[in-house]
């Protein structure tokens, strides 16, 4: 068996006073495909750097064998003094690695970047290509790459995933991208609470065996509890009569009181919610034959979509391919070249920014919440105390007069939503919102998501968070061309599969998540060559259902009302339970309903 390439010994670091880790041991060995995860500011991009050399620890040891190669993707690429890109790429070589050189062309090509352009120009994703270029060019024997797949498009994700797979050395990667490391991992390295557990399975088999070690250690603070509340029992009414003989039982006794202080339990995890404020109109945004160009080049060509209150849609595509471009003209940012964009009734709107221009560095977190003075912020329309308000976004007291320009790339992200989501929206658009989110905090997102009533349009690159939160995907597949699915990228990529194969989805097919079907021309049913209009029965369905939508949703209000009676709860709780039932049951038939209206409408747009 071949000695490991890098060998980890009782590493430890404190920051602040605080240990940010100790006792950490691992050996990184050929071959391995080893994922580094934790929670945001637990000190895993620190712990990297020590690995690759960059700063030293405070005491441990870090070996490694000689003529071994460490490259390291820096979570934020620093481009100051380089005047091309190509440059930047050839630094990472040494005087005797000149042989390399060959390989700069060849590598940004790969990641679509000019070796002449000036890298300090480059947007995030270009910025984060030219960096990954610069890590493999002298084919090092390990790879260490910091949140890779941030700003990178789908098509990006997945070269660099089989450039993982076909490496012949080690990697270490820190990332959020659930499918990324399912794709790539065949080994844990799990930073929690300051202590390292190292597990042989691949990423996907992580959430069980964190379970595991979190039951594990749960038993054992049990076991200790009982063997303290014992002692403690003896303590009071035998002491006085052995006092002499049994001191060293009782030291014993505040050794494990003093073990048992010092387990750290599990952290608490952020608290999201969010308000929905009034509620819209049904149909929040209707686009018909929209197109937009910029010079030659076309965005959008003969694009249609109706999006309704409650949908939850996101938006797809290669990094310039016109996301965000799409995203101003459904909104009403950007006007369309032609076509018409209409938008509906009662919206109140929040958009979260991947570029975070709502936070100035130079504020205090404090002041960027309170932006009108004092130390209360109104939090869907109740006043919270500011640093109640961060504890629930994971923020110590202390950070609350610090400067916004001192947090991570995940604290930011999180102090963002915490702005965001203070306010009541019925419209959320969010802009990348995954990036530098640990997986905890992208789980507790998610569940926000899928309760949140309002609508939806998100933006992303992060396959697994689409598919577990968006009800449609709007794909911009490039030369003006863009494809509503039903479902999230899964649901994509097997609907394109098929209608490639020249077997369109059929009409049954279930959406993701609501189960509400999603038409468009790569999805809908074939256009009748006989009919010219919708058949007896499904006209008349069509024209009763906004009737009893109407009645539903009459319904809906009445029960809300009579549950916001907290006294019904007192006096009647089995009548209480039965209005809440019907109300959750009224919504999924209002729900179906909607749901059924649409697919009649685009049927009888086909039809006309």
């Amino acid at each position: 068996m071949a000695p490991p390439l890098i060998n980890i010994n009782d590493i430890h670091l404190t920051f602040g006073g605080n240990d940010l880790f100790s006792d950490v041991s691992f050996a990184i060995g050929e071959r391995d495909r080893l994922c580094l995860v934790g929670r945001n500011g637990g000190g895993k991009s620190t712990l990297l750097k020590i690995i690759a050399g960059e700063i030293e620890a405070d005491g441990g040891e870090r070996f490694v064998q000689p003529g071994c190669k460490v490259a390291y993707l820096n979570q934020e690429p620093k481009f100051d003094g380089y005047d091309t890109v190509e440059e930047f790429v050839l630094s990472a070589l040494d005087a005797h690695e000149e042989e390399y050189s060959y390989r700069s062309d060849m590598l940004l090509a790969s990641v679509s970047i000019d070796p002449m352009a000036d890298p300090k120009q480059l947007s995030g994703g270009e910025g984060r290509r030219a960096a990954i270029a610069r890590a493999l060019i002298a084919d090092p024997q390990v790879l260490l790459l910091d949140e890779p797949t941030n700003h990178l498009d789908l098509p990006t994700i997945e070269w660099l995933e089989g450039e993982i797979k076909n490496f012949r050395g080690a990697v270490v990667v820190i990332s959020h991208d659930r499918a990324f490391l399912n794709a790539v991992s065949n080994g844990v390295l799990w930073l929690d609470r300051g202590v390292m557990h190292q597990g042989k399975l691949n990423f996907a088999k992580f959430e069980e065996w964190s379970e595991e070690i979190y039951r594990k250690e749960s038993e054992e603070r049990a076991k200790l509890d009982k063997l303290i509340a014992k002692e403690t029992v003896w303590s009071v009414q035998g002491i006085s009569a052995r006092r002499k003989r049994n001191q060293g039982r009782l030291r014993r006794l505040y050794d494990m009181r003093e073990q048992r202080s010092a387990q750290v339990d599990r952290i608490g995890n952020v608290s999201l919610a969010a308000d929905t404020g009034g509620t819209s109109g049904k149909v929040v945004i209707e686009a018909t034959d929209i197109a937009k160009s910029f010079g030659d080049r076309e965005i959008l060509t003969g694009f249609s979509t109706r999006i309704l209150r409650g949908d939850k849609v996101g938006i797809i595509g290669p990094n310039g391919a016109g996301k965000t471009t799409l995203l101003k003209m459904l909104t009403g940012q950007l006007e369309p070249d032609s076509g018409t964009v209409k938008i509906g009734t009662n919206l109140n709107a929040s958009y979260f920014d991947q570029k975070r221009v709502a936070l100035d560095d130079s504020m205090t977190l404090w002041d960027t919440l309170c932006d009108v003075g004092g130390d209360q912020v109104m939090v869907r329309g109740n006043p919270r105390h500011v640093v109640s308000y961060l504890r629930d976004f994971l923020f110590d007291e202390k950070q609350a007069r610090s400067p916004v320009g001192a947090l991570s790339g995940g604290e930011r992200n999180r102090l963002l939503l915490a702005k965001q989501l203070a306010k009541p929206t019925n419209l959320l658009i969010m802009d990348e919102p995954t990036n530098d989110l640990d997986m905890d905090t992208l789980d507790l997102l998610q569940e926000m998501l899928d309760d949140y009533e309002g609508t939806l349009l998100l933006v992303s690159h992060d396959r697994d968070f689409l598919d577990r939160v968006v009800t449609s995907s709007i794909v911009m597949e490039g030369d003006g061309l863009a494809v509503e699915y039903a479902g999230g990228y899964s649901d994509y990529i097997t609907q394109r599969k098929l209608s490639n194969a020249g077997q369109a989805p059929t009409e049954d097919r279930p959406a993701a998540k609501t189960g509400k079907k999603a038409f468009t021309s790569a999805t809908a049913p074939a256009k009748p060559k006989a009919a010219a209009k919708l058949s007896y029965k499904d006209q008349r369905e069509y024209d009763n259902l906004p009737d009893k939508m109407a009645k539903i949703e009459a319904e809906m209000a009445d029960i809300e009302a009579a549950l916001s009676d907290g006294s019904l709860f007192t006096k009647d709780p089995e009548a209480f339970q039965k209005k809440a039932d019907r109300l959750d049951a009224a919504r999924a038939e209002l729900e179906e309903c909607e749901g059924r209206w649409l697919e009649l409408e685009m049927m009888r747009e086909e039809l006309g």
